[in-house]
């Protein structure tokens, strides 16, 4: 999908793939607009306690850090909402607004694949097929198929800011 020119990454959207990256940016955006309730498994995700072994000292550090990254997470995504031609067309990315990209994409997988159970040892394929067997009209099917679909566009600009 995205491929290096020059100074830049590209890659062409349609107008399906710019829908379904709206809808998941918006989602993770909601999400951090939110008050949210650190005992939700995908917050916890997104903001990690510091240490680990001590709440006290993450609970203090967070006072100090959480806004700022709550900040930085919502400015990724509308950058990457912002460079996406609603109805579908090109997106050329310099490479720090790449590394933005990816970010925000790191987000919303973490957010999904924490909702849909997965690890990294799943075999996404594996699972995606056994969801069709079971029902190819299940939620779980698109959700599941989002969610490779994501990852193999995370995959291609990973591969592009390495070129």
């Amino acid at each position: 999908m995205f491929v290096r020119a020059g100074e830049v990454c590209e890659a062409h959207f349609g107008a399906g793939e710019a829908a379904v990256l709206h809808e998941v940016m918006l989602e993770v955006i909601a999400l951090l607009s939110e008050g949210f309730d650190r005992a939700d498994p995908v917050v916890e995700r997104l903001f990690p306690d510091i240490y680990p072994d001590d709440p006290a000292g993450s609970a203090e550090m967070r006072k100090y850090t959480e806004e700022d990254l709550r900040s930085a997470k919502l400015e990724q995504a509308a950058l990457l909402l912002d460079g996406l031609p609603a109805e579908g067309g090109a997106v050329r990315l310099t490479e720090e607004q790449s590394e933005m990209w990816l970010r925000a994409l790191t987000d919303v997988r973490i957010a999904l694949g924490l909702r849909l159970g997965i690890s990294d040892d799943t075999d996404l394929e594996d699972e995606l097929d056994e969801a069709v067997l079971r029902d190819p009209t299940s939620p779980r099917v698109g959700q599941l198929s989002v969610y490779a679909y994501l990852t193999y566009l995370q995959e291609s600009l990973v591969g592009a800011l390495a070129r």
